[in-house]
């Protein structure tokens, strides 16, 4: 970095990019969860939805699991992330050139590639593709590009929740914010069930209610392991994501978040050493194209491999090793150039403004 950056984006910056001792095992964890996902849709999904004869020898049924693992994480990273901001334009170009560039070349390649192999019930047209572009268009009722992009709108109302909280100067007061939001879902949860009362959707959506247990695990683990900080407080607030998520899902959802989030602490405090391996690095540092890219793509490759006759084994391997090799080089021609040009962009401009 140059004497010119801010302390705050620098922060961000490393935050993103893991250099960090404890942020390495965190990264490469966001890889297995990429990886889960990505082998659950080519096995276990992929044959719902279109059939296999025979169906593949290992099908990943737990993989899409994968995704509640990202919640946790992502919850982890961007307090971590806003504690070290200064300013709020800070925080919203680390995001914005971290998601939206290879975002949108994701959207162009995956279109183009589906349209070009064919996927049944998949497609979509140009202005539904362009629609796709601001992230949050399910709000407004366009299909996805790809099915994956579902997610990318629970993460970016969690981003804006949070910079709000920072705007407000309350991030010191999350788990206040967290029980509460907690105990609102429980509130809607009970009334529907006690009386058949349905508060608002939009409500419930915007608030990501379904989801903030899981967020809430990754922003506990987060302070609990800060040196200098009460463990108390953090530990309540995960406890009343799992007792929420028991009340108002399952045992095995309680039981799944307990699993997952001890995995996040382990990482978080340096005790999955086995993730410092470079093929799990690797893996991390392609995470967030990978998932983009690799459904619909992976999907409409596996189709046109089974009509050729092609095993079904092989079709999951080629159809991995083609979203592996698109991801890195995304990662290496689009999301980091991007990123970089960005920021760096930005550093002059506050540069010019001192």
């Amino acid at each position: 970095m140059t004497a010119v950056v801010s302390p705050d984006l620098e922060a961000v910056v490393s935050a993103e990019k893991p250099r960090t001792s404890r942020l390495v095992e965190i990264d490469a964890l966001r890889g297995v969860a990429a990886l889960a996902v990505v082998l659950f849709h080519y096995t276990t999904h992929f044959t719902k939805l279109f059939g296999a004869s025979p169906p593949p020898t290992i099908s990943f049924s737990m993989g899409h699991y994968g995704v509640n693992l990202f919640f946790i994480i992502s919850g982890f990273v961007i307090f971590m992330t806003l504690e070290k901001t200064l300013r709020p334009m800070d925080f919203v170009v680390s995001r914005f050139s971290r998601l939206f560039p290879t975002y949108w070349v994701a959207i162009v390649l995956t279109f183009a590639t589906t349209h070009l192999l064919g996927l049944p019930g998949k497609l979509v047209d140009v202005g539904t593709a362009f629609g796709n572009f601001i992230m949050i268009h399910g709000l407004f009722r366009v299909p996805h590009v790809d099915g994956v992009y579902w997610t990318l709108e629970v993460e970016l109302l969690f981003y804006c929740g949070a910079l709000c909280l920072f705007r407000l100067r309350r991030l010191g007061s999350i788990h206040h914010v967290l029980i509460g939001l907690l105990a609102l879902r429980l509130v809607y949860f009970s009334l529907e069930r006690e009386f058949g009362i349905e508060l608002p959707w939009t409500v419930y959506r915007l608030l990501i209610l379904r989801y903030i247990p899981w967020f809430a695990l990754g922003i506990s683990i987060y302070h609990a392991t800060c040196r200098g900080r009460s463990w108390q407080t953090p530990a309540l607030s995960a406890g009343c994501a799992i007792l929420t998520l028991l009340l108002t899902e399952s045992l095995f959802s309680a039981s799944l978040a307990a699993v997952l989030a001890a995995t996040v602490f382990l990482a978080a405090t340096e005790r999955l050493g086995v993730l410092r391996h470079r093929l799990f690095i690797w893996l991390g540092s392609i995470s967030y194209p990978l998932y983009l890219l690799h459904e619909n793509i992976g999907w409409s490759i596996q189709l046109r491999l089974q009509a050729l006759d092609v095993p079904t084994d092989a079709t999951v391997v080629l159809a991995l090793a083609t979203s592996l090799a698109m991801a890195a080089g995304l990662t290496r021609w689009v999301e980091q150039p991007a990123l970089h040009w960005i920021r760096s962009r930005y550093r002059s401009r506050l540069a010019m403004n001192r």
